[in-house]
């Protein structure tokens, strides 16, 4: 279909529809058929991590998503800390909202938005998927930990509008999620479809606290959750809930923005029903604009097309719900534009190469037992590093993380040449069997979520039955009791890399 086409129902329908998608896509280039799409209306673009090979590529990427379609809403999951984007390559350079939190200092995570506000409209993108509004009031849940800005939904909130104030002073719009609380589960939607089973009260007091907070500092857009609150929806998770999104979110929380879904590939949302189906059925709910996935193609979109279509024609999609959330985006889209030709960039975030942070206020934000102490106070001779991978939830995915990251980053650094001089690594990866490590050596262990993986907690107890001389630093969400976390990072980005760096490494003389 072109545009030279008679505009006909189905015509407007067409349009309408693509106007609520939101597609991902191979490549550091704009796809010949993703063009095509931008002018014939598709409505918005969504920017992974693949898709970024330096901010100059990505200029060019986002110059030609709007000389295709100068209205589109272009998208990134930019959350400014170990979830990042513009930063896959090489760590985040940013704090984290886990350790914002335990700062505790509201006008400091508002700057913090608004740096990540600036690189954005660096690189032209005019939403992200931030803040991360979860209450983590699950210490073992796997996808969401050191997101979250903390476990008191009051706090949680307090940054949340910081967050939400700092970043759309700029001119991008924010997108709180994941609505109505990702925090109470122990399994990840990505890949499976978590419930919280808790009644309309616990949620009132707890999961909806941030949200209404960040609505009421005026936020833009929220994300949905594919999660299953069975009190309020018995069938349906909150993405495809009427209940969910028009009862809480529409009219107890009085929000009119865009409702904004979690990527439909994933399976708590299309595990039964498939993307074309659960596009349909999410519209139908009350999303606004579908995120469909990162590695979406042309003949998938004709898919979903044809299935929102066949949920018009079945009466389960009501055309007037379609035209209204088509009409939410382009709202959106305008208003975007609005703000960032109102909202010109400052001279020195302009020139900034990236953002810069005090150290001293991460390193004050860690937890740390006497067993780090009396590690830290010894005489600092040369120690090896027991490296923990262990499999990265696919919202963080392969980003280079921590101090490892900080040395990789900046190699010629005096910081990173006294790290590299000072000890050997050893990478563990579930079987540590061949793991050896010289006696004469102290012993520093560095993972994430420690406490969520068996085999480091029978490497971590290994050691400390063997010897007296190792420090475990957790740089994810620890347990409540820190047992396997003499130092608690709180966060893995590579600023909170740097300083544990500067906590680790020896001052010379």
């Amino acid at each position: 279909m072109s545009e030279r086409e008679p505009a006909t129902d189905q015509t407007v329908l067409r349009r309408h529809i693509r106007s609520t998608l939101m597609p991902g896509f191979v490549g550091t280039e704009l796809p010949r058929w993703l063009e095509e799409r931008l002018r014939n209306g598709l409505g918005a673009v969504c920017l992974f991590g693949q898709n970024i090979a330096s901010l100059g590529q990505l200029r060019e990427l986002t110059g030609a998503i709007l000389a295709a379609n100068p209205h589109a809403v272009i998208a990134i999951d930019e959350e400014g800390g170990d979830v990042t984007r513009l930063y896959f390559s090489t760590g985040s350079p940013y704090p984290g909202n886990a350790i914002l939190g335990r700062i505790d200092d509201v006008d400091y995570t508002e700057e913090v938005g608004r740096q990540v506000g600036w690189e954005l409209r660096k690189a032209g993108c005019t939403l992200t998927f931030a803040p991360d509004t979860d209450v983590n009031s699950n210490p073992d849940n796997p996808v969401i930990g050191v997101r979250s800005f903390g476990t008191d939904p009051e706090r949680v909130g307090l940054h949340s509008a910081a967050w939400v104030r700092g970043l759309q002073s700029t001119g991008v719009a924010a997108c709180p999620k994941h609505f109505p609380g990702h925090g109470d589960t122990a399994l990840d939607s990505h890949l499976a479809m978590p419930v919280v089973d808790v009644p309309l009260a616990t949620l009132r007091q707890r999961e909806l606290v941030p949200f209404r907070a960040a609505i009421a500092a005026g936020a833009t857009t929220v994300m949905t959750s594919h999660i299953l609150l069975p009190q309020i929806d018995q069938a349906n998770p909150a993405t495809l809930s009427a209940a969910v999104l028009g009862g809480l979110l529409r009219s107890e929380l009085g929000f009119d923005g865009v409702i904004v879904s979690d990527a439909l590939d994933m399976a708590g949302a299309s595990g039964t029903l498939g993307i074309p189906g659960a596009t349909a059925a999410a519209l139908a709910a009350g999303c606004d604009l579908l995120c469909i996935g990162t590695e979406n193609t042309a003949e998938q979109l004709d898919e979903i097309e044809a299935a929102v279509l066949a949920a018009v024609a079945a009466g389960t999609l009501p055309p007037t719900r379609l035209a209204d959330a088509a009409a939410r985006v382009h709202r959106l889209a305008e208003g975007t534009l609005a703000a960032t030709r109102a909202t010109p960039i400052p001279a020195d975030a302009q020139v900034a190469t990236e953002p810069s942070f005090d150290t001293a206020r991460i390193r004050a934000s860690f937890a740390g037992n006497a067993r780090a102490a009396a590690w830290l106070a010894a005489a600092r001779g040369s120690f090896s590093v027991v490296r923990l991978d262990t499999e990265s939830n696919i919202a963080v995915g392969g980003a280079p993380w921590g101090p490892f990251a900080e040395a990789d980053a900046h190699p010629d650094s005096d910081l990173a040449t006294r790290w590299r001089a000072q000890h050997l690594v050893s990478r563990a990866a579930g079987d540590t069997a061949e793991l050896v490590l010289p006696d004469s050596a102290r012993v520093l262990v560095i993972g994430k979520d420690n406490h969520r993986h068996p085999f480091v907690r029978t490497l971590v107890d290994a050691l400390r039955a063997d010897r007296q001389d190792v420090l475990v630093v957790d740089m994810g969400w620890p347990s409540d009791d820190l047992a396997y976390a003499d130092i608690a990072t709180y966060g893995a980005s590579r600023l909170a890399g740097r300083a544990l760096l500067e906590l680790l490494a020896p001052v010379p003389a």
